[in-house]
Parts: structure tokens; C-alpha cells; sequence
């Protein structure tokens, strides 16, 4: 299928478009979320997991964040011994869009930002990253969005035509990193909205 525009391909985030992502859930037995919120300020977590996410090893980032603070390396290291407690199961509702849009004929791709180390661990809490056609990882490929190379990737491997190509993800700043390499990029925020966004690209029905 492809709409009165030409779109015949989408493009999938998975952290909180199909699979939720909740980091202090690591440390439950241990941290409130509110210390996690002030130990992710203190080790600046965003940024340490972020170059697991480009492939910088776990080890080496635990490190890193231990030569800072050892405190920070301890937490750092439970979180990732303890990673398959952040994901909290799939985004409500959006396994179903996935399904409608590969029964009309959609072609579907996730790109995610997530370590090559821990990816395993994504299609159990969410089985419906298994039906996509691939999943383009940035930290199998040694970059992350909104890099323009990580797009050229999905582009290249998979023979996508970004003008006929839809990207959906959560992140403001990947969105406008797809929407400069000229994919049409939508910003995920629940699967109500994302049902009409589709539905107004003529992807998908209109939620009755």
C-alpha cells in the first residue's frame, strides 16, 4: 500500500513508541524514582548512556562513570545488570497500529538508539519489534540519531526512498533530524495521536 503521497515505508523508534523505557525501574529495590532522577543529574546518566548506545562498551562506560564517582559506577553497573526491569512492557496501542499497517502493505523498519549489549533483551518485553522487517541499532552501527549517517544507513541497507518514507520517534531532536534528511518525521507521543497523524498521511483509518 501506498498513500496518495507516495508513503510505503515507516520507520520505527522502539524506546517508548513500541516498547516502554523506565531506567530507575533498574534500581527499584534500592532508589525511589526521585534519587534516581537526582543520581541521572549528578552522573549526567543521559550522556553515559548515550555512548553505550553509539557502541562505546558497557565496561567501559561503567568505568568512566566509577573514575568520576565510584558511587556513580556502582549504580551505573547494577542498571545495566538489571536492564531487563527498565522495560516495562509494550506502548499501549501501538502494536496494534504496527499490525494494521503490515496488513495493508506497509513496509516496516525500526532504527533505534540502544547498546548492541542489551538489545536482546527488547523484542521480549515487546513482541512486536519481532515483526518489523529489521531493526537498524545504533549501537551495532557506531552512531546514533539525529546523525544523518544512521538514516543514510536504513536508507542504503534496506533500499528506503525517504520522500516515500514516514519516521516516527518520541525524540524532538531525531525528528528533525529525519525531517533534514528528508524522511517525513512525526513526533510519537501516544498511539491515539499517532493514529491520526497516520490516518491523515492516508496510511491508516481514522480511529472511529
Amino acid at each position: 500500500m501506498s498513500d496518495s503521497t507516495g508513503h510505503d515505508t515507516v520507520v520505527l523508534d522502539l524506546g517508548n513508541v513500541l516498547v516502554q523505557w523506565e531506567p530507575a525501574r533498574a534500581l527499584a529495590d534500592e532508589m525511589t524514582p526521585a534519587e534516581w532522577t537526582v543520581f541521572a543529574e549528578a552522573a549526567d546518566f543521559p550522556s553515559l548512556n548515550l555512548s553505550a548506545d553509539a557502541g562505546e562498551p558497557i565496561e567501559a562506560v561503567v568505568a568512566r562513570a566509577a573514575a568520576a564517582d565510584p558511587e556513580h559506577g556502582r549504580i551505573l553497573r547494577r542498571y545495566y545488570e538489571n536492564f531487563a526491569a527498565t522495560l516495562a512492557g509494550p506502548v499501549p496501542g501501538t502494536a496494534e497500529i504496527v499490525a494494521e499497517l503490515a496488513a495493508s502493505g506497509v513496509r516496516l523498519l525500526g532504527l533505534t538508539n540502544w547498546s548492541a549489549e542489551t538489545f536482546h533483551h527488547a523484542s521480549g518485553a515487546a513482541p512486536v519489534i519481532d515483526t518489523l522487517e529489521a531493526v537498524v541499532v545504533s549501537g551495532r552501527e557506531g552512531m546514533v540519531k539525529p546523525d544523518p549517517g544512521i538514516f543514510g544507513v536504513v536508507v542504503d541497507r534496506y533500499g528506503v526512498d525517504p520522500e516515500r518514507a514516514v519516521f516516527v520517534d518520541d525524540s524532538p531532536v531525531n525528528v528533525a533530524g529525519a525531517e533534514a534528511v528528508e524522511f517525513t518525521a512525526l513526533q510519537f507521543t501516544d498511539a491515539e495521536t499517532l493514529r491520526d497523524d497516520l490516518a491523515r498521511l492516508g496510511l491508516l483509518s481514522a480511529a472511529q
